[in-house]
């Protein structure tokens, strides 16, 4: 039994040093094993288990078994990825035959239209944040210089949070993003977010200056402490605006993402482009964003028409 731990320890190590993925995902995958081997312990029983023993069966009963804890089915086909995953490892170096995990059919994802803002609660949203930020304060300016970043490059929290000084051209207009797997894109920024970044900035230095040598001089977006944001902080500003426009819609920073990406569509920008800004893999992730745009049309076309 130690040593299938131990296999998964070292499959773990792999992902994080030579694969590369991000830390999120190495501790979603953690997680996700660590629940797997206690399900088969459960499952094999005192009889014990190995990994070229496993079978499907076993495979099928842990999907089961999570789904009906109640996770998503996106969270059930994650953990399903993260037992592929191992399972291509142990083959690739000849502790397994074969994987087990391959056949079995990810759990159809609920079909749903993400949460987004229209464009008179998107004014709602920047009209309060660049009321706040003309008084000064360096968390008002860094706000609404966050919030603006958001919806002009349409960012995940975590490519935000790791935004560096260097990662941004703004003579250029434009910033350099460090997605999912490591992978870089550059998008471009609008003009809006181009000035509330250089009014950050200032105050950025402003406040390097006092804190002095002990300030983070990588990141751009800093604490009141001159640290790199925390994640937490980071949402709950965020937030906090975004309760201005709705407190019971569940508004998150990924719905300024929601947002951006449905926009551009609405306003006629090519499927293939909008893929490339927000960094997706496939064509079909970005695609959801059309179904939104149809389901609009659908509600206009059902309130306005005489014979719909």
């Amino acid at each position: 039994m130690t040593e299938e731990i131990d296999r998964v320890a070292e499959f773990l190590e792999h992902m994080q040093k030579e694969r590369d993925v991000s830390p999120n995902t190495v501790k979603a995958y953690t997680r996700d094993l660590a629940e797997f081997v206690a399900y088969l312990g459960n499952y094999y029983g005192t009889a014990g288990w190995t990994w070229q023993g496993v079978d499907r069966l076993a495979i099928r009963g842990y999907l089961a078994h999570i789904v009906r804890r109640g996770i998503s089915k996106r969270s059930a086909g994650r953990s399903l990825s993260a037992v592929r995953s191992l399972y291509k490892f142990l083959h690739r170096n000849e502790i397994v035959e074969a994987n087990p995990a391959r056949a079995i059919a990810s759990p159809k994802r609920d079909k749903y239209l993400p949460e987004y803002l229209d464009l008179a609660q998107m004014g709602t949203l920047f009209s309060a944040a660049e009321t706040r930020s003309q008084g000064g304060k360096f968390t008002d300016v860094r706000n609404l210089a966050m919030l603006e970043l958001f919806y002009s490059a349409g960012l995940r929290l975590s490519e935000l949070r790791g935004i560096n000084r260097d990662s941004l051209d703004l003579l250029a207009n434009q910033v350099k993003v460090r997605g999912k797997g490591r992978k870089e894109r550059i998008v471009p920024l609008g003009d809006r977010a181009t000035l509330a970044l250089r009014n950050y900035e200032s105050k950025r230095d402003e406040l390097l200056r006092v804190i002095g040598p002990t300030g983070d001089r990588t990141a751009f977006f800093l604490s009141s402490q001159g640290r790199r944001i925390s994640t937490r902080a980071l949402q709950n500003a965020i937030t906090s605006l975004l309760d201005l426009v709705s407190e019971s819609a569940g508004l998150s920073t990924h719905s300024l993402r929601h947002t951006f990406a449905t926009h551009m569509l609405d306003a006629g920008a090519d499927l293939r482009a909008v893929q490339e800004l927000l960094g997706h893999v496939s064509v079909q992730t970005t695609q959801i964003y059309t179904h939104t745009s149809v389901e609009r049309l659908k509600q206009a076309y059902k309130s306005a028409h005489p014979r719909a």
